[in-house]
């Protein structure tokens, strides 16, 4: 049966609400840090683990959502992702320790971790392929609001009710998500297409492939770099650090958040936008990558400011952010076209991996210094215990910027031929 375009716009409605609440569920433990603290009596460290354990399993289903969408289709891998993502978010909500938290964030991660890939797969089936870059770029904006609601949103919602009612709703929401995955979303173009057939040997030599290409490295590198002291720091430190170093209340400290990821949306479609018009990739990277890394050296200062010129920072760093956006480009156009989706995701697991890694070991590093003074139960960080944390997600941002410039440029066109040694 042929698909109109009104179930078109249908299906796609329902799988950017999952891609908006996927973004939600990433950064919504900076919005209630201190609550999660005062909840489980725990070190920043744990803290750390905590949000940590999304991008964990986001990292390790990456390629196997991949494999899973072209096997079972995206409708199943949707219905069962939403599924899995409100059992965990349940888990979570009613958790009464550190560690059945743990598992529903982890269980929350691994049924939102396939909305993403799920989501390309349907845009480049569906529609014309001369739209897939508009398509993704708008659908990456739609589904930063699910990032903007996990700053002063989630904040207010928790002064009114609790941290633990909204992802109770947030549960609620994501079963209605399966259900409108199953009634609305059809694996097909539904013109009689077959699912095509998965050939084990052919994804493996593809990875494989991917891998071993040396051009292929330098976005993982900037990814990991950029997206990676992102994730660690909207996602779980932000909050703290204002709140904190800079004497924010909470919902003013949520603001900034709100404003950031707002400044990093409204980036993904300028960027991308910017360096097709240009027809280059470096040239943007680099810049954008260079201001990133600038702005957080003003972090690790410390210094006090005026609030209306933390806000402007805050706007310019999460427009500067977005840089990392092109390193899917960078390397989709250096691999076969064939392989755009292998290519895309070992550099998407760069990023989360790396922000994996980053939310308990600047949890860690925090730790270490701390002097020991508590309130309420909950452990009190001093300015020098947050510059020693900042100081790493500074050292990761720096590292990504410098390699921008080793990133091959492409002329916004694939030269996977030219990358292939003589021989």
């Amino acid at each position: 049966m042929q698909i109109t375009a009104r179930g078109r716009g249908m299906a796609m409605a329902v799988v950017i609400a999952a891609y908006i609440l996927s973004f939600f569920h990433r950064f919504a433990p900076a919005g209630i840090a201190q609550d999660l603290a005062l909840a489980f009596h725990t070190s920043a460290a744990s803290l750390g683990v905590l949000a940590a354990t999304y991008f964990y399993v986001y990292t390790v289903m990456q390629v196997p959502t991949g494999i899973l969408v072209d096997t079972l289709g995206p409708r199943r891998i949707l219905v069962a992702g939403a599924l899995v993502a409100a059992a965990g978010s349940l888990l979570f909500a009613l958790a009464p320790d550190l560690h059945v938290a743990l598992a529903g964030r982890t269980l929350t991660g691994l049924g939102v971790s396939v909305v993403f890939i799920a989501m390309l797969k349907l845009i480049a089936v569906w529609f014309d392929e001369g739209r897939f870059a508009t398509l993704v770029g708008l659908a990456m904006l739609l589904g930063n609001l699910g990032s903007m609601l996990a700053g002063t949103p989630l904040a207010a919602l928790t002064e009114i009710t609790s941290w633990r009612g909204v992802f109770v709703g947030a549960a609620l929401f994501s079963v209605v998500l399966a259900v409108g995955s199953w009634l609305f979303i059809a694996d097909g173009r539904g013109d009689g297409d077959a699912r095509p057939r998965f050939d084990r040997g052919v994804v493996l030599g593809g990875l494989a492939g991917v891998l071993k290409n040396p051009a292929t490295w330098p976005a993982v590198w900037v990814n990991a770099g950029i997206a990676g002291s992102f994730f660690a720091f909207a996602g779980l430190w932000a909050t703290p650090y204002l709140m904190q170093v800079h004497q924010l209340g909470r919902v003013e400290a949520a603001s900034h958040l709100s404003l950031y990821f707002a400044g990093f949306a409204l980036g993904c479609v300028t960027v991308g936008t910017l360096s097709d018009r240009l027809e280059r990739r470096r040239p943007v990277l680099i810049a954008a990558s260079l201001v990133y890394a600038a702005l957080w050296l003003v972090w690790l200062s410390a210094v006090r400011m005026p609030v209306t010129l933390s806000y402007a920072l805050f706007a310019l760093m999460g427009a500067a952010t977005s840089a990392f956006s092109l390193t899917w480009a960078c390397a989709k156009e250096v691999n076969p076209p064939q392989l755009s989706g292998m290519s895309t995701s070992v550099v998407n697991m760069g990023g989360f991996l790396a922000g994996a890694l980053l939310q308990p070991a600047v949890g860690l590093v925090m730790d270490l210094s701390w002097d020991g003074t508590l309130a309420d139960g909950v452990r009190v960080y001093a300015v020098a215990d947050f510059r020693f944390g900042i100081g790493l997600l500074t050292v990761v941002a720096l590292s990504g910027a410098l390699g921008s410039f080793l990133v091959r440029e492409t002329g916004c066109r694939n030269i996977w031929r030219s990358t292939r040694p003589a021989g």
